[in-house]
């Protein structure tokens, strides 16, 4: 696939199934994801892989934050919660290594995992697969924290979906540039 093509074709998948990059294939998004641009070598970026019982588990995760937000919370809203962890064959935590540095201040580090985390959305895409960022009040609760062991400084940007595209793909929509770019000329 042409870079431009990828950058121009590029969409969310919100459903997704079997398969899910594995072997060489799941190694090149990796690969793409380090590439991301990486202000005095900090690597600020951390990867947390979840398939098979792994989806299980973080399903657990998500219930049992839910559960210290709220106790009374019902087992159907318990169970939703654990469901959303199996929406993918794949989930990959994107983690922000947030280090002091004189020079990088933690806010770029943060883009930078973010550009890792879009590397991988890019990097499946052409691969053959498909996928879709998200994020919501999991990414922020001290529980999900807590459980995938972020240090204190540390920042999840996001979750990140990935399998084989599930019917249809949605429409790109087509965006007027002029409502997205100033010209100083």
């Amino acid at each position: 696939m042409q870079a431009i093509e990828l950058l121009l074709s590029r969409n969310s998948h919100p459903r997704l199934t079997e398969p899910y990059p594995n072997g060489q294939a799941l190694e090149r998004l990796y690969r793409a994801a380090l590439r991301a641009p990486d202000h005095a070598g900090l690597k600020p970026w951390r990867f947390i892989e979840f398939s098979g019982a792994g989806l299980v588990a973080l399903g657990d995760i998500y219930a049992e934050a839910q559960q210290q937000r709220d106790a009374s919370t019902d087992a159907e809203e318990l169970k939703k919660l654990r469901m959303m962890a199996q929406r993918a064959p794949m989930i990959i935590a994107v983690v922000a290594k947030i280090q002091q540095h004189p020079k990088v201040p933690a806010s770029e580090q943060l883009l930078s995992a973010g550009c890792a985390a879009h590397a991988l959305l890019l990097a499946a895409e052409a691969e053959g697969f498909a996928g879709i960022w998200r994020s919501g009040w999991v990414c922020f609760d001290p529980h999900v924290r807590n459980a995938l062991k972020l240090a204190e400084a540390d920042e999840l940007v996001g979750f990140i979906y990935l399998g084989t595209p599930a019917g249809r793909r949605k429409p790109l929509p087509d965006n007027a540039l002029d409502d997205f770019v100033e010209r100083w000329v």
